[in-house]
């Protein structure tokens, strides 16, 4: 089955979300919710990455994420930590967390690739190619899919030359970085094109501004999320390891749809491709 990995926003400044879980408290009760709506997974950010934003310290991202992240895992919740920062990742696995999500695929930070060979944590490698105030004026392509594919095998090539277990890499086709509109969707349209790297895929599509094209004008960005969970069952029926996402209750109805349509007849489940395989191991023992 695609898991479920519900964003948890420890920052004043995200775009979809309006600092709402900025506080320790708030981020737990909110790291709590998500669990209870179905999440398999919660991914705890302290520093945003939506265009334009301003880079925080490693120091000032730990502030936020390290406290949450124990408490959580003291409780018992499976956590990711969503960091393009080496230090804030190792001691993120320190207070708990089991999968290291890291939106530059290890580009940012030089030491990155360490931490994830020394932790064995599950490493998710998103294509990238610039932070955030410089990512848009990235996005030039010959055929986007083409490109995003080879970019990421460069990346998985020099993870696993480190010393990172190639069965530990999960990737992630970046939507929304470095992205036209009309890119994103040919990603989404082509997934199929990943399994060349044999590796599972996290989809990470939920309320970003592409899909604002099919919404009326002006529409806010939490009426994204009904799109957000159309995107997740396609992303899903494609075989995605994971999909991520804000609205955690809307995505896991909709892959319950899913499910019990495959469950129904053989050959509607013949015709609808399953997930992909989970690493060996996707937590941390």
């Amino acid at each position: 089955m695609t898991l479920i990995m519900g964003v948890l926003n420890v920052t004043p400044d995200s775009f979809s979300d309006g600092g709402q879980w900025a506080s320790t408290d708030a981020a737990i009760e909110h790291g709590l919710l998500l669990h209870a709506q179905g999440a398999d997974l919660i991914d705890v950010g302290g520093e945003s990455t939506r265009p334009g934003a301003t880079r925080v310290s490693p120091e000032q991202e730990q502030r936020r994420v390290i406290p949450v992240v124990a408490e959580l895992a003291r409780q018992g919740l499976k956590l990711s930590i969503d960091t393009l920062n080496a230090s804030t990742a190792r001691a993120a696995a320190q207070a708990g967390a089991s999968v290291i999500n890291d939106v530059s695929g290890g580009l940012a930070d030089p030491g990155m690739a360490a931490v994830a060979a020394d932790t064995g944590l599950t490493y998710i490698a998103m294509h990238w190619r610039a932070h955030a105030q410089q990512m848009d004026t990235l996005a030039d392509y010959g055929d986007v899919v083409t490109d995003v594919v080879a970019e990421l095998s460069a990346r998985v090539d020099a993870l696993t030359a480190a010393g990172v277990a190639r069965d530990r890499i999960v990737l992630d086709p970046g939507l929304g970085f470095s992205k036209k509109t009309e890119h994103n969707w040919q990603l989404l349209h082509r997934l199929d094109a990943f399994a060349a790297l044999d590796l599972p895929v996290m989809v990470g599509a939920s309320r970003k501004r592409f899909l604002a094209s099919v919404l009326p004008v002006g529409a806010p960005v939490i009426e994204r999320d009904l799109a957000t969970a159309v995107v997740s069952v396609l992303a899903a029926q494609a075989g995605a390891w994971a999909v991520r996402v804000h609205d955690v209750a809307a995505t896991r109805t909709a892959l319950n749809v899913l499910a019990s349509v495959r469950r129904s007849t053989p050959c509607v489940t013949e015709e609808l491709p399953g997930p992909a395989s989970s690493p060996s191991q996707w937590t941390h023992d």
